[in-house]
């Protein structure tokens, strides 16, 4: 699995998605690094742990190729676990705000064993407890987990459900749980282009495009920006079946720290349905000491606790 926004590919079925907005919505009143996996860990920068060496491709690619920043992207040290706090803020296509508090805790996979991540609301009381769970499964389908504590219950995320919006956001199940490098192919579109941060200052990156295999992925393609010095996928636009851009991705915060390169603070503007998810990280910590039994179902249902 590797966590971030270039493969980024994504949207629950009825009931499951009523429920999740009712907790997400107050009443009165749902990538990249490079691979569909890139997108959390690029969107959390290198805040998710990357997929693990049974997962990536087993050829090594020729350096400067397409295949090659994919796999730097996959590769780049994100810690062995990692904790991190987020303010996450969702606008409507009238500008109108909701914020959320959330946890994201991962885990990278050792041993033949898949990475591991758990997210967690904490804010506002509606939908405090609410969780979701990934068990990586290299070489399958992943496994993931949805508690409701309006229902007391978890529920698996069928692969069917993994590209419905997570809460509400414009982020998928995907893009929190992370896709296979090897789910997607790669091109490289800009060999010589450059990302501005926000202090105007340019740093060198590559535009690279990444194609999903799935001929029934909503977003089957993205092309992403990333920078040359430290494989941090900055930027990404994500294009619908018609080959329209739907979404776009931009990081505004990158810092590093304990020497690890973290998008601090970034947005997923639905440019369709005109709304967008700002995510904004409030600490980040790494190499903590999580473990695999901080990452089971009890856990996710004793979290709510």
């Amino acid at each position: 699995m590797t966590m971030s926004v270039v493969g980024l590919c994504s949207s629950m079925k009825s009931n499951a998605f009523l429920v999740i907005v009712l907790l997400v919505i107050p009443l009165p009143l749902a990538s990249f690094e490079i691979p569909p996996s890139f997108l959390f860990p690029v969107v959390l920068g290198a805040s998710a742990p990357q997929g693990t060496a049974e997962s990536r491709t087993v050829a090594s690619p020729a350096p400067g190729s397409a295949d090659w920043i994919a796999s730097q992207v996959d590769r780049r040290d994100t810690g062995r676990d990692s904790r991190l706090t987020m303010q996450m803020r969702l606008f409507d296509r009238q500008g109108r705000a909701r914020e959320r508090t959330l946890g994201v805790n991962g885990l990278r996979g050792q041993g033949g064993t898949g990475d591991r991540v758990l997210v967690r609301f904490t804010y506002p009381n509606d939908i405090a407890g609410t969780g979701f769970l990934v068990w990586e499964r290299p070489g399958g389908d992943d496994d993931r987990f949805l508690y409701l504590p309006a229902l007391a219950r978890v529920r698996r995320i069928t692969g069917a459900e993994r590209q419905e919006s997570f809460v509400g956001s414009d982020f998928t199940y995907e893009d929190i749980g992370g896709r296979a490098l090897d789910d997607y192919t790669y091109t490289l579109v800009q060999e010589d282009g450059s990302w501005a941060d926000s202090a105007g200052a340019r740093h060198p990156a590559w535009r690279l495009e990444s194609k999903a295999r799935d001929a029934d992925a909503l977003y089957p393609k993205v092309i992403s920006t990333i920078r040359k010095d430290n494989f941090v996928v900055v930027a990404a636009e994500v294009f619908n079946r018609r080959g329209e851009r739907a979404k776009a991705y931009r990081v505004t915060k990158l810092s590093q720290v304990q020497g690890i390169w973290t998008v601090m603070a970034s947005t997923m503007a639905n440019e369709i349905d005109r709304t967008r998810t700002e995510l904004a990280v409030t600490e980040a910590r790494y190499n903590t000491g999580l473990a695999e039994r901080d990452f089971s179902r009890r856990e996710l249902e004793n979290g709510a606790r």
